[in-house]
């Protein structure tokens, strides 16, 4: 059996979710094969036997975790809008990923490099280029350039506070 009969089940079943690839149909450029989310993140720690603990030592595998939950938070709260909103990952050939236009990052501080896979979305994508956001375990939003942005994850849940006079 190929792959694809392992993965049909868990597909109709709702705990595996294949995110489709963006391209704009240059050839050899792009990783053009769809990436498979866990729909549960509490499942895959499960699955993997991983505890808080292991994931405070692994920073990458903490990473993919928190990526897979930022993801479903993201199709939850899509789901709630009247247009549909289409989810889609990009992979260049150099390995830069940045799903079209957020990239997730573990860490409580952001740097220049965390930008990379937008700024490659960005020189991809040209014009159809809007915005990029970097979510991280951080506190504070910040503007890198005009359409580039770091916020903290929380923001997914918290509503901005907006101070008299602004």
């Amino acid at each position: 059996p190929i792959i694809r009969d392992y993965i049909t089940l868990p597909e109709r079943v709702f705990l595996l979710e294949l995110l489709p690839p963006w391209h704009l149909r240059q050839p050899g450029r792009l990783v053009k094969t769809p990436k498979m989310h866990l729909t549960d993140t509490g499942l895959a720690s499960a699955l993997l036997r991983l505890h808080a603990a292991a994931l405070h030592k692994d920073c990458a595998l903490l990473g993919q975790l928190l990526e897979n939950f930022v993801f479903q938070e993201l199709r939850r709260q899509a789901s709630w809008e009247a247009d549909p909103i289409a989810f889609s990952h990009f992979r260049g050939r150099d390995d830069h990923e940045a799903p079209p236009w957020v990239e997730v990052k573990a860490s409580g501080t952001i740097c220049e490099s965390d930008f990379r896979g937008l700024r490659n979305l960005q020189q991809i994508a040209g014009d159809r280029f809007t915005c990029g956001v970097v979510l991280y375990d951080g506190e504070t939003t910040a503007c890198l350039a005009d359409d580039l942005f770091a916020e903290p994850i929380r923001s997914l849940w918290e509503t901005p506070v907006v101070k008299p006079g602004q």
